[in-house]
């Protein structure tokens, strides 16, 4: 009987790891005869696991969907990865499920192994997350326009503006794109008859599916890349800064916060497109990416690197400028 259920949970980890298996394959790896595998493909589905199976010599097996969510099996690099993705959506990352998140993260938590729970707690307590910009996202809104997206049904919804004002809007959804600080909705404009990027934390009303329609070519081949310049392109003072350090290194400090568009001009320099809300914010933002940079326009921007490598030499001698005054 123990041999039996160790084989059992076998199987049902090779289902969850390829959906489609092969008679013939399934059965060397179990290292049982035919006959064997079937009487485990009925005790599986007798535990409410939807086995599908296809007859003839080609034929084998395929889990399907169920109405009930049955267990899972996990290695362990899978289950590290669900603690602490849950750990993430309890503090609050997707707005509505905090609760949920909790609840699931216990259940995994209490039957991970010592040795696992260790390193959960180890990559948790060293990550340092910053507060977020804005509130999360409704869950539910999040998977209302993911389901739209996969069905190709058209969205209604009330859209605040940056200067928050409403307006109704009718979408075809392509995709969502999340930029490491914010969710984008990626879409078809209908009253507008243009491709838009709308964020999600702005949509006001519950998303209302509609009318279903046939794809669109979309607006760019890189989404996250098409979303990052409209971010850009957002706030009212812009600039383009040489960057004295290789594009992956910019990259990797910029583009998770969608600060900048960079382009590598060789192995030792790339342009940064930045944009923000003042020009005071983006000198401060150059100061503290800890790389050298050359400001060649606007002269706004020049000038407040100005004041601000003055203030600094200025704070290195206190003593003198109270003296100057």
């Amino acid at each position: 009987m123990i041999e039996t259920s160790a084989r059992l949970l076998q199987l049902l980890g090779l289902f969850q790891g390829r959906r489609y298996w092969s008679g013939g394959d399934l059965a060397e790896r179990l290292e049982v005869t035919s006959r064997t595998l079937r009487r485990d493909i009925d005790k599986l589905r007798s535990l409410g696991y939807p086995i599908h199976s296809t007859p003839g010599v080609e034929g084998g097996y395929q889990l399907g969907n169920g109405s009930v969510m049955p267990p899972l099996l996990l290695n362990d690099e899978e289950a590290i990865a669900v603690a602490l993705g849950l750990r993430a959506t309890s503090t609050g990352m997707i707005g509505g499920i905090e609760e949920a998140s909790v609840s699931a993260l216990t259940k995994v938590e209490q039957i991970l192994p010592p040795r696992l729970n260790r390193r959960v707690e180890a990559l948790h307590a060293m990550v340092v997350n910053t507060p977020a910009r804005s509130a999360p996202p409704d869950a539910r809104t999040l998977s209302a326009i993911a389901g739209a997206c996969r069905d190709c049904e058209s969205l209604r919804f009330e859209y605040e503006s940056h200067g928050g004002e409403l307006s109704k809007r009718r979408v075809e959804p392509h995709r969502i794109v999340f930029t490491g600080a914010r969710w984008y909705l990626v879409g078809w404009d209908l009253e507008r008859s243009a491709w838009r990027t709308f964020r999600v934390d702005r949509i006001r009303s519950k998303p209302a599916a509609g009318a279903r329609f046939p794809p669109r070519e979309p607006p760019a081949e890189d989404l996250a890349a098409y979303v990052r310049r409209g971010v850009w392109l957002a706030p009212p003072c812009r600039a383009r800064v040489r960057l004295l350090v290789d594009a992956e290194a910019a990259t990797a400090r910029l583009q998770p916060c969608s600060m900048a568009l960079i382009e590598p001009i060789d192995e030792r320099s790339c342009m940064a497109e930045m944009g923000a809300s003042s020009y005071a914010s983006l000198a401060a933002v150059l100061a503290l990416l800890g790389f050298d940079f050359e400001v060649n326009e606007p002269n706004e921007l020049r000038e407040e690197v100005t004041r601000l490598a003055g203030r600094y030499a200025r704070s290195l001698n206190p003593l003198e400028v109270h003296e100057a005054k």
